[in-house]
């Protein structure tokens, strides 16, 4: 187990700013996550001060963790599974089983939810259909449900849903997420099932999700986790309820109301731009090391 004094759990703008100062205040600091999972990557940025015509948004992710890696964070490209608060401060677990703690931790993994784009999912989204199985697992208890989707977040939630379900399946022809990952969901009970979901059936609320071979799943509920856990869902997790909307509320400092815990970019709320996400990171970095270091206002 690796300890930090600060754990950013994001690799977008926000999150690697957050990890550029929390280092130059010489606060030892990891920075988790992918940067494919970054609402930048794959894009163009030309509303940014000192970008003329279109940045590539890949390219400014790797400019950006090799930054902060230059002034000794640690960049560790696994999604957070979970996080718990321990005597001396947080502790990460990683996807691939590794563990990490920190003094200080910042959310920074952003709001936006990955849509399958598949038919009934819009039609049954709240009577079936769910982005958030932590936040409605209750709701299944003793029904089948399946989780969709090959990241690290579906073999959590997929796990995690065998402690409700009498039944649980996960659903991709695609799963990338951890060998490690993947056999804590099959030691629990998961029944994987390597076919592409092509639509949800039912009625009034689900009754089925129909597979690429012409098969079809009798479920009550369709998970679709397509990426990491969100912040929302990690903050849950340290005692910390989101918004309404699922945004985290901070102060000036980017602070939330649990000591220790911090926030910036997408999940504090809109404008969803990059300067805000920056700047925010810029603060949150700063607050994070403060606090850890114990020389906080």
């Amino acid at each position: 187990m690796k300890g930090f004094d600060v754990a950013v759990i994001g690799s977008g703008p926000s999150g690697i700013q957050a990890a550029i100062h929390s280092s130059r205040k010489k606060a030892s600091t990891v920075l988790l996550g992918k940067p494919s999972g970054s609402a930048m990557s794959g894009t163009h940025v030309e509303n940014y001060f000192g970008i003329p015509g279109k940045a590539d948004g890949d390219g400014l992710l790797r400019t950006g963790i090799a930054q902060a890696v230059s002034f000794g964070a640690v960049h560790i490209p696994e999604s957070v599974t979970s996080l718990s608060v321990t005597p001396e401060g947080f502790r990460a677990v990683l996807e691939g089983g590794g563990e990490v703690t920190a003094r200080a931790v910042i959310l920074a993994t952003g709001v936006s939810r990955v849509k399958l784009g598949i038919p009934g999912e819009k039609e049954f989204f709240g009577k079936g259909v769910s982005y958030c199985a932590v936040c409605d697992c209750s709701f299944y208890k003793g029904l089948k449900v399946a989780v969709i989707g090959g990241e690290a977040e579906a073999a959590s939630s997929a796990e995690m849903m065998t402690r409700y379900a009498s039944e649980v399946f996960w659903v991709s022809d695609d799963i990338r997420a951890a060998d490690y990952a993947v056999g804590k969901a099959e030691a629990a009970g998961v029944r994987i099932i390597r076919l592409k979901p092509v639509s949800i059936g039912g009625g009034e609320r689900v009754d089925s999700l129909n597979l690429s071979d012409g098969s079809s799943l009798r479920v009550d509920g369709v998970f679709i986790e397509l990426g990491a856990r969100s912040a929302a869902e990690l903050a849950m997790d340290v005692d910390l309820m989101p918004e309404v909307d699922d945004t985290i509320a901070v102060d000036g400092s980017c602070a939330t109301t649990v000591p220790g815990v911090f926030a910036c970019g997408d999940i504090t709320g809109r404008p969803w731009q990059v300067a805000r996400a920056v700047g925010q990171g810029a603060q949150a970095g700063l607050s994070a090391a403060d606090y850890a270091k114990g020389t906080a206002q």
